[in-house]
């Protein structure tokens, strides 16, 4: 039988989480799996976290919306990559497309406030940052002469002279770019003012073109740092992958702004931190080191 669940585990990493660390115990991965346990577990230790709520039913979400308002986020209780989720919502039907969507990749579905700030992926280990980035959705910057088509290749060109791809993907002609533009009054032949800069599409995926900074760890407070610390070690992990928005920014306290906790990785993309678009590349091998000289028996068990 551990044979059997090795193989299916193999084949689902290779398949949903290729090149996915793992340097946590199955009983730490099954603690996390979903979107509902990671906030059981925040509201419990007290960490800042969105409202929101595990929904089946459209009414439910429906009621969530006029309770709360906009705007707000729908995605599955089950999911990585920021598959299937849609954020930021603004309206009741933009609310019931989401969930429609989202209930494609699972059937029970979360749904929060969204907060307008700055994203985040924190890699921390029970004592330390390790690596910080700041995660942006595609986004061209207009020189005044330039069409967003045109702009959209100079942006492919310079991530392909810096090599980023495959980790960091070149930003798409696709129709929902096109949709995406049209909600700002904008389309591909379109020329942004000098310095403007202009969304492609609304998420930081990295598959629709979404790229990183990264942020320098000497400019983060203490408190923020314990805190991401405090986090890992609420879940007895050896490391994760914190998502985390920030109102005005990490480089501020948590405690004086508002700033929410998104989610818990506990197999994280380590890759992307080694691609940034913008900032420093990093060198953290003496971190990735001491996790690789973890002894930990059941990493090939699902």
């Amino acid at each position: 039988m551990r044979k059997l669940k090795a193989m299916v585990y193999a084949w689902i990493s290779d398949r949903y989480m290729h090149d996915c660390s793992s340097y946590n115990t199955l009983a730490v991965r099954k603690s996390c799996r979903s979107k509902a346990q990671g906030r059981e577990k925040f509201g419990r230790h007290g960490f800042p976290h969105a409202p929101g709520m595990v929904f089946v039913w459209p009414w439910q979400a429906h009621r969530f919306a006029r309770k709360h308002g906009f705007p707000l986020v729908v995605k599955p209780n089950v999911s990585g990559y920021s598959r299937g989720s849609y954020f930021p919502i603004r309206s009741m039907g933009e609310l019931y497309r989401a969930i429609f969507w989202a209930k494609i990749w699972w059937p029970t579905t979360v749904i929060e406030k969204y907060l307008l700030g700055a994203n985040y992926r924190v890699l921390a280990d029970r004592d330390r940052l390790i690596s910080v980035i700041r995660r942006y959705p595609p986004f061209v910057t207009g020189d005044g002469r330039s069409a967003i088509d045109e702009l959209i290749d100079e942006e492919n060109r310079v991530r392909a002279e810096m090599q980023l791809h495959p980790t960091i993907f070149p930003i798409g002609k696709s129709k929902k770019v096109a949709k995406h533009l049209r909600k700002q009054g904008l389309c591909w032949a379109s020329v942004p003012q000098n310095g403007r800069q202009v969304e492609l599409f609304h998420r930081v995926a990295l598959s629709t073109g979404g790229v990183v900074e990264t942020i320098d760890r000497s400019q983060i407070p203490e408190i923020n740092r314990l805190f991401f610390t405090e986090v890992v070690r609420s879940f007895d992990a050896n490391v994760f992958g914190v998502d985390v928005i920030f109102e005005r920014g990490i480089e501020h306290p948590y405690t004086e702004q508002d700033c929410i906790l998104i989610e818990v990785n506990s197999r994280p993309y380590i890759k992307m931190h080694h691609y940034p678009r913008y900032g420093k590349k990093e060198d953290f091998s003496e971190a990735l080191a001491r996790l690789d000289a973890l002894d930990i028996p059941d990493r090939d068990i699902f």
